[in-house]
């Protein structure tokens, strides 16, 4: 039966996934390459085999829609917690026409997992954020590719790691060379004084799915980033 995504969900009812959690971020397009749903889809089988759950922005289509759908497929929809802005929701797959108990579609949660929808990007990004943090070691950040949206949410999880907000890694899956420009761009910036050279390693690179585990397993912080107390008011 499809779960009803319409009400907004408050931040202490948001289910709780199991062991460590990785956050996928990803185009909400397939791309024009079929390796990138394939990358997806390979991504989806190595976190199933490594008993890992997926937060991520809650979409239907394009890599999102594949990652969330192979790993349940693989694990169940306990797996999978999708989080989506109450705004993007008619853009997503519906399985059922609007009534006027529930005035929206719903999306099927034994196809892409529980998903609940929140007010604003901002909260979602924070609940995929302590999604990943309560997970705990095994879990972390990792980037498929996509667009503004994947770049933007990648860049500020890798911020936050490099002001101590949090201490998981960032990983990004280089598929094709498509992240080739952001790793030629960490190198100029550290060149020309932007960022400390002990802080380039904060974002690590994997060129496979299997790739991608061990170095969320095997990741080390920076000894570069902020000692920063932001649990003061």
């Amino acid at each position: 039966m499809a779960s009803n995504t319409m009400a907004l969900t408050p931040a202490e009812a948001i289910p709780k996934l199991k062991g460590p959690v990785v956050c996928v971020f990803c185009g909400a397009n397939p791309g024009s390459s079929p390796t990138h749903l394939a990358a997806a889809r390979a991504l989806a089988h190595i976190m199933a085999a490594s008993n890992l759950s997926l937060v991520y922005g809650g979409g239907t289509v394009g890599l999102m829609g594949e990652v969330a759908r192979t790993l349940v497929s693989l694990s169940g929809p306990a797996s999978v917690l999708g989080i989506i802005p109450a705004a993007l929701v008619k853009y997503e797959q519906q399985t059922q026409d609007p009534s006027p108990t529930s005035p929206t579609p719903l999306i099927d949660s034994t196809i892409f997992g529980q998903t609940v929808v929140v007010k604003d990007m901002h909260t979602r990004k924070r609940l995929m954020a302590t999604a990943v943090v309560d997970g705990g070691p095994g879990g972390g950040f990792v980037a498929l590719s996509g667009g503004y949206g994947t770049l933007e949410e990648l860049m500020e999880v890798t911020t936050w790691n490099q002001l101590g907000i949090h201490a998981m890694p960032v990983v990004i899956y280089n598929v094709e060379g498509f992240w080739d420009g952001l790793v030629g761009w960490v190198q100029k910036a550290v060149g020309e004084g932007f960022i400390k050279r002990d802080c380039a390693g904060i974002v690590v690179e994997a060129l496979s799915a299997e790739e991608v585990v061990v170095c969320l397993k095997e990741y080390v912080n920076v000894e570069g980033r902020f000692g920063l107390n932001w649990e003061e008011n």
